[in-house]
Order: C-alpha cells, then structure tokens, then sequence
C-alpha cells in the first residue's frame, strides 16, 4: 500500500466507504483495477476499510483488450469469480470493465449481499463533482419522485436543440432505478445522480446527436455523430468520418445486439453542470441524458437480458423530457412543478 494519495482522494474515499457503503466490522471490501487503473485511489479505499473495522481485498489484473463479455479472454476469470462472489462490497476501478461480463453476472448470481459500485477510470476531480457536496436523503427524494412519475409514464420522449428527438415506450416488467449515492444495502450501484429506465424493446425510434459517446471524438469538437434508431436498433450512424469510424466499430463486434438500446438515463448530478469528457460524470449531467447500448443484464430486462459481447454510452447534454405529456425538463432545466423545490436546494446546496 503506498499511502501517497492527497487529501482529496482520502475525502473521497472516506466519504465512499462511511457514508455511502456505511462499511460495518468484520465486512469484506474488495476493489478491482488493472494497470489503467489508479492504484492510489484503491489504496486510500482500503485505507478507509480498515479503519472503519472492515477488510479489504484489491485484486489488480493486466488492462483487458475489450469491456465486458469481450475482455473475458484477457481476465482470471475463475478466480475472480469466485473472490467476488464471496464478497460484502465490490468497487469497480477497472479502466476496461468487468460490468456485464460473466464474472459480473456470476458475482451477482451467486451473492445475494453484494453492494456494488463501478467508477471505471474516472478522474479524481471528476469523482469529487460526481460523489461530495449533496445531501444524499435530498436527492434520493427528488430521484425517487421521477422514477414514480416514469413508472406510470407509457411513452417518453427526449428533444435536444442539437437535433436530437426520439421517443420510446416503458415496459413495466423492466428496471426503473436511482441512485442516490445510498449503497449500504444490496445494490447494483453506479455513480449518484440519475434515474435510469430500460426502454420496451423494438420501441424506440427517433434520432440521437450525441455530445459525448464512448470510442468516439466528438466531445468538445467540430466532428458530429448521430444515431437512427428505428424500432429499438441503431439503424444508421450519420456524421462524416466519426460515423464511418463507428459504423466499423460496431461491425467489429459481429453481434447485432450491439445494436441495440440497452438503457436510457435521465442525468441529475447536483454538481455537474457541464460535459468533461469522462463517461462517469457525464452520464450525469443535470439536465442531459445517457443512452446505453449492447449487453442489459437479466436483472434489468427480465427474464433473459439482452445479451451483447460489451456495451457502450453516449450523452446528449441538455435536453427537454416529457413523460407522456407531462413535461419535466425544459432545455437542461427541471420545470414541473412538484419537482422544481427539490430541484433548487439541491442545486444551490451544492
């Protein structure tokens, strides 16, 4: 353990393990990395373990190739199973990630107490803006009203004045979820700030400019890349070299549920306000939207999944979102009125 992280990645950290995982004695923390990992925020995170009277247990591999089902030949993939599936808590530091790979799937299958968090390789100030500076029980309130107002919601539909503008239905077999930055109970946890729907397959339709998505150069950039979705799939991909650049991309995989939506978040970070080119915090801008692609876990398309070799995300900064009819976010602001309260102390609280 190296003990040279700043007082920045310890804040974090504390913050992490006390008050989000609220880690009890005798409790098992395991963290995984890989060599594009940063190896002083897992140390920090055992050092809070520790002194919170739990175990900790970093487990550090070679960078896979690929994330997901993909990287599956890269990993000790037996071994990592079964560590994990003994576990209490499970960070993700992972630069390639083992979310949605059968390592991933087993660890949940076979602990019914894991709490889950992935990170990926986010930056120290971005997981700052994403993780310190809100009232956890504020925002899982504000969360938790518009997951009950989407629940109820049979089409959705997301503008963008970047040209963005496409609808979908809900299925209310499949997940609707939060997170509130509250991981002391099971969960399949990732950064706070969103809530996240599991759109009825072969629904959506429309077209998504994107301001941010992975593999991809079109974050603060001239270049531009646009998905047609027609019924649930991406049926083309518009934008010069970019489009042509990820038209190749996804034939790589020779899986057509690469092709397809896997998950859509509506982004409500209290302290993230702007894009900053990492997938974690900005999949959570106020105001914006995520679209997740490829592999969806059993656990939130039931009862089969949707099986992919990886999955993908992209971003759509500020958007207009309206549920059915009901509108609540106008161009990056939250407007209904049962919301707007909550919304505001959030915002200026943060």
């Amino acid at each position: 353990m190296s003990n040279t992280y700043n007082s920045e990645t310890a804040k974090l950290s504390q913050i992490m393990i006390v008050e989000m995982f609220k880690v009890q004695l005798g409790e098992t923390v395991a963290i995984t990395g890989d060599n594009g990992s940063n190896r002083d925020l897992a140390d920090a995170l055992a050092a809070e373990t520790k002194a919170a009277g739990g175990k900790s247990l970093i487990l550090w591999t070679p960078k896979a190739e690929q994330d997901g089902e993909a990287g599956m030949k890269d990993w000790p993939s037996e071994v990592l199973t079964a560590a994990l599936s003994h576990v209490d808590v499970w960070i993700e530091l992972n630069s390639k990630v083992f979310l949605y790979s059968t390592i991933w799937e087993k660890a949940f299958e076979n602990n019914k107490k894991l709490r889950y968090l992935i990170i990926g390789e986010s930056s120290i100030p971005s997981l700052i803006r994403t993780f310190v500076g809100f009232e956890i029980d504020i925002l899982e309130e504000f969360l938790n009203k518009i997951k009950v107002m989407t629940m109820k919601t049979k089409v959705i539909t997301i503008t963008s004045a970047n040209g963005t503008k496409l609808t979908y239905e809900t299925d209310s077999d499949y997940s609707f979820d939060i997170d509130s930055g509250d991981y002391s109970k099971p969960i399949f946890g990732t950064a706070p700030g969103y809530v996240n729907v599991v759109p009825k397959t072969d629904s959506m339709n429309g077209n998504i400019v994107f301001d941010m998505i992975q593999h991809a150069d079109v974050y603060n950039t001239d270049n531009h890349l646009e998905f047609i979705m027609k019924d649930g799939r991406v049926a083309d991909v518009k934008g010069g070299s970019e489009a042509e650049k990820y038209k190749t991309y996804l034939a790589s995989f020779d899986d057509p549920n690469m092709y397809k939506i896997s998950h859509n978040m509506f982004g409500f970070g209290p302290n993230i306000r702007k894009l900053c080119g990492e997938i974690v915090e900005d999949e959570r801008i106020w105001g914006g939207v995520d679209f997740g692609f490829g592999h969806t876990s059993p656990m939130d398309m039931p009862p089969l999944g949707q099986p992919a070799k990886s999955h993908f995300d992209g971003v759509v900064g500020k958007v207009s979102i309206f549920l059915d009819a009901i509108q609540i976010v106008d161009d990056g602001v939250v407007c209904h009125p049962e919301l707007k309260p909550l919304a505001e102390k959030l915002l200026n609280n943060s």
